[in-house]
């Protein structure tokens, strides 16, 4: 396999001209450039991660962190990282936690793992890390973005979606279609994105009439495991409604499976809406109505952000992404006033014994 001294010698330049040529930075002639490149063509030589990273000063690398890796959400941003990291000639390497016990301890872990991968700086998505855990990585916070998270020690290098707003659209969603009996499965309480999304959509039906202490609601952890869970409790509640807010889609897809199993019809007995728009909200049956949160957008936008600071590149960088409701086949007009909005819900209409 040939070297770059290799390369050095047949061009018949020395081994830092060699080196600057396939690093791309420093001065070259053109002459003197075209014969590295000729010499380089002629050998077949392609510089190993471990060579580029000595010729540039850099690992070349880009940490990620993720608290779990499973679901329909991390899976495609870590694709669009991945990929704009392929194309720059970059490479990703992802920490995650296991899902259970201390998720900060997790995240300080995984991102130590980072750093001491030498990785030239981190995507962050946890919101279980605190501005003193930030603080307490001294210098390596500058080399750090964080994802659908606010941390005031970083403010600059933090990008998410407005979370109260996408919680306000989907009850604006629902009361748009005539629902006004309306139940609730809300993530984890200590996630701050789900507090803003909750809280958006509690204001918005009190903003209409709603007495959102009678709305029936029920946390969960955001897996379709407990939103079929959640599906149930709200069934065998006998709870009056004739719609249901899922604060993600991976709950709304676990509920959608509980009421096809219990012989509950939607949209015709039931209408759901989701959040994230995930990919399989396209592909739920029925087709899932989801808040479309832009995370391709926000994603990318971070990840430029960070290349700039860690590579010296002028990547442009947005900092507010548009907000919207995809409509699909799980939502259907609710019942007329007149009809005293009766609820399979809460009367089990068709439900499999």
């Amino acid at each position: 396999m040939a070297t770059i001294k290799d390369v050095a010698r047949l061009a018949g330049v020395g081994l830092g001209t060699a080196s600057r040529v396939v690093s791309g930075k420093g001065s070259v002639s053109p002459a003197t450039l075209e014969r590295v490149r000729k010499a380089i063509d002629e050998l077949g030589f392609r510089p190993s991660h471990a060579a580029r990273a000595l010729l540039s000063g850099t690992s070349r690398m880009v940490g990620v962190y993720i608290p779990v890796l499973s679901g329909t959400f991390y899976t495609p941003i870590l694709q669009i990282i991945d990929t704009e990291l392929r194309a720059a000639g970059l490479h990703m390497v992802v920490a995650f936690g296991v899902g259970l016990g201390d998720a900060r301890r997790q995240a300080i872990e995984g991102i130590e793992f980072l750093i001491e991968r030498g990785c030239d700086g981190i995507v962050m998505m946890t919101g279980a890390l605190s501005d003193e855990d930030l603080a307490a990585l001294g210098g390596k916070q500058k080399q750090i973005v964080a994802l659908n998270h606010e941390f005031k020690q970083i403010p600059e290098q933090c990008f998410t979606v407005d979370h109260a707003l996408g919680g306000r659209l989907a009850a604006r969603t629902l009361l748009d279609y005539k629902h006004r009996d309306i139940a609730v499965i809300a993530g984890p309480a200590a996630l701050a994105d789900n507090v803003a999304r909750i809280d958006g959509f509690m204001r918005e039906l009190q903003a209409q009439g709603i007495d959102t202490k009678k709305v029936w609601m029920m946390e969960s952890d955001f897996s379709p495991q407990g939103g079929w869970s959640a599906a149930k409790a709200l069934v065998d509640s006998g709870t009056r409604c004739t719609a249901l807010f899922c604060a993600n889609d991976e709950m709304a897809v676990g509920a959608l499976a509980y009421f096809q199993e219990a012989g509950i019809s939607v949209p015709r007995d039931l209408s759901v809406i989701g959040y994230d728009d995930t990919p399989s909200a396209a592909f739920s049956a029925p087709r899932l109505t989801s808040v479309h949160m832009p995370w391709r957008e926000m994603t990318l936008n971070g990840l430029n952000a960070l290349l700039n600071r860690c590579y010296d590149l002028q990547r442009p960088v947005a900092r507010t992404f548009p907000v919207s409701v995809t409509l699909r086949a799980s939502l259907a007009k609710g019942p007329s006033e007149s009809s005293g909005g009766d609820s399979p819900a809460g009367r089990t209409r068709g439900r499999k014994k």
